[in-house]
């Protein structure tokens, strides 16, 4: 099925609107110290597409692979929303479970899993039956039930549904190929009430560049502290801000976008624009003046900002599954919700193992919250 498969540099990845296949985010993870490996390989769409299987064009494709050390001894290959080439439900695990078997050789000597962190469209958010009368997703079945439909066609049945999702697997797709007048009116009500509110009220945004950054930062804490998160470093957005990759084939163009209030900071994000869209990476925001709508200004300013640079899409990145008020992104599904769109449900992480015994050890260290040591 795959052929010609080796290793580039990571300059030359394609360009992609998915930011972590990028050369840009190669670049944010050396960074900030990861090794990081462009694996190129080529496959005939016959052996791909259903509807195609007379069609003999090669389609030339790559994955970004990250490899994070989680012990001294043992590493793990991550690929965060790759592959991006997807192809058709009956041919997926047998393409991915071939894809691993070909890439193993290109990966460090202790890397004992592939985590795949998959953007294909979920299988179950294609079936009316996965849908309750309102129409709202019932989301996933049990892992039993996931991986024996994954690995259905594959010849080891190796797959493992992953205990968690690291990237989000559900968000909403904002299509910018309509004029600004159409985006408003498809959306809620109270948000475009809330938009317009902003302005009225005085609400400015800004773009800026590293000499944001402890702006950024302070509303970030805050944010953390508020919703009870895991506070990643300051030297991650630095990376983001610094990392453009503009030599090379899949570059990003990176803003961060401020909302100020009589020259207060009252909300922050980072817009990524990569390809032919635009991502909602990182967002902030102060607990003061929050009648003022700053977040509605920022978003609205973010979806203008995409849209006059090219892109088709705007990608609101990360929502709970459905609107259950039970569920901890609930309040982030009701916000991006509002500006309309489509929901897109993903696959989310799943495990190719390539030290089975080893793998057992680190899957029972993930559900114990024990660390990732192997002995």
């Amino acid at each position: 099925m795959l052929f010609n498969i080796h290793c580039k540099d990571t300059e030359e990845l394609f360009e992609t609107p998915i930011v972590q296949q990028t050369a840009f985010w190669s670049e944010v993870k050396e960074q900030l110290g990861a090794d990081t490996r462009a694996i190129n390989f080529k496959v005939y769409q016959s052996d791909l597409f259903y509807r195609s299987m007379d069609d003999k064009t090669i389609i030339s494709s790559d994955i970004l692979a990250i490899i994070w050390q989680i012990d001294r001894n043992h590493s793990i290959a991550y690929i965060p929303y790759g592959p991006e080439l997807e192809p058709s439900e009956e041919f997926q695990g047998m393409f991915l479970e071939e894809l691993s078997e070909s890439i193993r050789s290109f990966l460090p000597n202790d890397c004992i899993l592939i985590r795949y962190d998959l953007c294909w469209q979920s299988y179950w958010a294609k079936d009316e039956e996965h849908f309750d009368e309102n129409g709202v997703w019932k989301g996933q079945p049990d892992s039993l039930t996931q991986e024996f439909r994954f690995n259905f066609n594959t010849h080891r049945w190796n797959f493992k549904k992953a205990y968690f999702n690291i990237l989000p697997s559900n968000t909403i797709y904002l299509d910018l190929q309509q004029d600004t007048d159409t985006i408003l009116r498809k959306m809620k009500p109270k948000t475009r009430y809330n938009i317009r509110l902003s302005a009225r009220r005085g609400v400015e945004v800004k773009s800026m560049g590293p000499e944001g950054l402890d702006i950024w930062y302070e509303l970030y804490k805050e944010t953390a502290a508020r919703n009870h998160l895991l506070l990643n470093d300051i030297s991650h957005f630095e990376a983001v801000l610094k990392a453009k990759s503009n030599h090379s084939r899949s570059p990003a163009d990176v803003r961060l976008l401020i909302a100020e209030w009589n020259g207060k900071p009252l909300a922050a994000m980072f817009l990524v624009m990569t390809a032919n869209r635009g991502s909602y990476l990182y967002g902030a925001s102060s607990s003061q003046h929050r009648n003022l709508m700053a977040t509605y200004a920022l978003q609205w300013e973010a979806i203008q900002l995409s849209k006059a640079n090219g892109c088709t899409e705007y990608d609101m990145f990360g929502i709970s599954p459905s609107p259950d008020p039970a569920h901890p992104l609930y309040g982030l599904y009701r916000f991006k919700a509002g500006f309309g769109g489509e929901i897109y449900h993903n696959l989310g992480c799943w495990d190719y193992p390539l030290d089975e015994e080893k793998y057992a050890l680190f899957r029972a260290s993930e559900i114990n919250s024990q660390g990732y040591h192997l002995s």
